[in-house]
Order: structure tokens, then sequence, then C-alpha cells
């Protein structure tokens, strides 16, 4: 009777320790927590200010959103940057990027806060990638021919601009736009990433169908590769302007972890 009721009461405490353990099962499918912040990084020919339609409904969310100031000189000092935004979040936090900025949310995403990634209408290397020779397997993007050089620094020169970067914007706004354009240095077009972050974490991406910068069956390789939640907008390059409700959405999805 001792020898069935030690073992009675050893089989109840090892129930109850293995009920206070993970199952790493759940543990494995446990869903992306919910993040409060949002980091937007912009991409060549614009600056922070191209996220401007976006901001306000990422807000009225209830997100604490940051649009980082992108120096456009080297890939290492832009990742710096963005790191260092990062850092100051509270907790998980969506990392954002419009066009050339894909490289960086691409090598800055593996930082331990960043809990999603949303590319729109953005590169999306591999670790180590040339991204050059990639773009070169799809049609040749008509804006590459409007960018200018003055010495080593570049920019899209302003018929290019209108008719390639942003046509579907009123004309005003599209030289409003021009305006603020921040010149980007020549190396920057070489330099590749050596992490890519949507290898390991959840990715979103927002195919601009009507793009004219980077080559619409570019972005959905690149959005299939990675296993991107998608979503194509019937859009120029710049669909966080003409289309801010539906990258919004996107963007809150991911904050979400949906």
């Amino acid at each position: 009777m001792n020898v069935h009721r030690r073992s009675l009461t050893s089989s109840v405490l090892a129930a109850v320790v293995a009920a206070m353990l993970p199952d790493p099962l759940q543990a494995a499918t446990s869903p992306v927590p919910r993040a409060r912040n949002v980091v937007l990084v912009h991409g060549l020919f614009a600056d922070g200010s191209s996220w401007s339609e976006v901001i306000p409904l990422l807000q009225a969310s209830g997100l604490n959103v940051t649009s980082i100031q992108n120096p456009l000189t080297t890939l290492a000092e832009a990742v710096e940057a963005c790191r260092t935004v990062l850092d100051r979040q509270d907790g998980p936090t969506v990392l954002a990027g419009h066009s050339f900025s894909g490289m960086i949310v691409t090598e800055a995403g593996i930082h331990p806060k960043v809990s999603a990634l949303v590319y729109v209408a953005a590169r999306a290397p591999d670790a180590g990638e040339d991204y050059t020779a990639l773009s070169k397997k799809f049609p040749t993007a008509p804006a590459s021919a409007g960018i200018v050089f003055d010495g080593s620094e570049g920019r899209l020169e302003e018929e290019a601009f209108l008719r390639d970067f942003a046509p579907d914007l009123p004309r005003t706004r599209a030289k409003a736009l021009y305006a603020v354009q921040w010149p980007f240095q020549r190396s920057l077009l070489t330099d590749r990433t050596t992490d890519a972050a949507w290898r390991s974490k959840p990715s979103y991406y927002a195919i601009s169908t009507q793009d004219r910068v980077i080559d619409p069956d570019l972005q959905r390789f690149m959005a299939k590769r990675m296993n991107a939640k998608v979503a194509e907008l019937e859009s120029s390059h710049v669909s966080l302007l003409s289309h801010p409700q539906a990258v919004s959405d996107l963007i809150i999805e991911a904050a979400q972890g949906a």
C-alpha cells in the first residue's frame, strides 16, 4: 500500500510539474507580440516627410511613430542611424521602409526590438546579395534614366521625378515633394547587406503595381521569396503618399502580429 501511495504521489507531482513547464509546441506557435511603436525609413529621392500622410493614421490607431532622417551616405551609416532610433523604443517595434530603405530594414531589422518588417515598394535583398545584378533579371525601371550626378552626389531630375517617381500625385504635391528631395552618395548604390532580417522576422510587403522605379515583378519576386503578407496597390512608387490608408493598414496589421 505504501509503495502504491508513493507511486501515486510521484505521478501527481510529475503531472503538476509538467503543467507548469512551457509546452514546446505552444511556444513555437505563440503569436508575435503586439507592437506599440513604428519606425519609418525613407528611401532615395526623398526625406522623412515622405511618410507625412501615413504618420497621422498610425498615430490615430494609438501607435508611437518615428520617421528617421536617413543620411543617404553609406549603408553602414544609415543602418547605424536606424539602430540608434530602435534603441530608444520602449518595446516591440514595427520597422517599415520605402524604396531603397528596404536595404536598411533588411540589415537593421535583426535588432531585438523589431517584431515585424514592412516593405513598401522596397528593396529586399538577401544577405550579401548584389541587388543591382538581381534587378537586371527584370525590366529596367524607367526612372533610372533620370538619375543625375554632381560629382558623387546623386538625385532624380525633375522631369523624371514627376513622370516616374510620383505620377499619381497632384502635380503641385509632386513638385513640393521634389523640392525636399535629399541627395544620395553614389557609393550607396553598391553597398550590400550582411544580414537578412526577413529570414527570421514576420514580413509584410506593399507592392506598387504601376511602379516605374522598382519593377512590380521584381517586387513580387522579393515578397514571395520572404514569404511576406502581401498587399497589391494600383499605385506609383509613392504609395505611402497616394494610398496612405492601405499602407497604414498593412503597418497596423504588422503591429498587431496578424
